[in-house]
């Protein structure tokens, strides 16, 4: 099952929210900021051991004080023109992340529109990729409520576009 909504990503009940972060996930601006602001300084300490993730892959760490009980923390790439892997790389981070959500059998998921931020990802094209590779992998595993948690107007009409292509 998969859904769009306008919300705020850090308010999430549920069991993970993914985290756009950047390849040190020692926190940033954004979503990757807001995320660390609510969940506390546990979160950067956790994330210290890590030692970074590259772009295209997650990690796993837990919520502390958000009401998610985990933050999966994916790399999206920063989007050169289309002509430097950028599509894969970002179906790469949907991909790592749904991963782990099957591993550790969660039920929910909430992401946010990863890279088409200040990565500047082309907003339309970012949710059709990331509708077409969650579809894929809802197919392909156990079932997960995912909500594509959009921060405004612009994205959730986005996504909500995005899920009716695939209807």
């Amino acid at each position: 099952m998969m859904l769009a909504e306008r919300g705020d990503i850090t308010r999430y009940a549920v069991d993970a929210i993914v985290n756009a972060a950047n390849e040190s996930l020692l926190g940033g601006g954004g979503v990757d900021g807001a995320i660390h602001r609510a969940a506390g300084p546990e979160l950067l300490a956790e994330c210290r051991l890590l030692r970074g993730c590259p772009t295209g892959e997650a990690r796993l760490t837990k919520g502390y004080r958000l009401s998610a009980k985990y933050v999966i923390h994916t790399v999206g790439p920063v989007w050169h023109g289309g002509d430097r892997g950028e599509d894969e790389l970002l179906a790469s981070c949907y991909r790592s992340a749904m991963a782990i959500a099957h591993t550790r059998r969660l039920v929910s998921l909430a992401f946010p529109a990863i890279s088409t931020g200040i990565y500047r990802f082309p907003l339309e094209r970012a949710t059709r990729i990331a509708v077409r590779v969650v579809a894929d992998a809802l197919a392909a595993g156990p079932t997960i409520r995912v909500t594509f948690v959009c921060f405004g107007d612009d994205a959730l009409a986005a996504y909500r576009a995005a899920l009716a292509e695939i209807e």
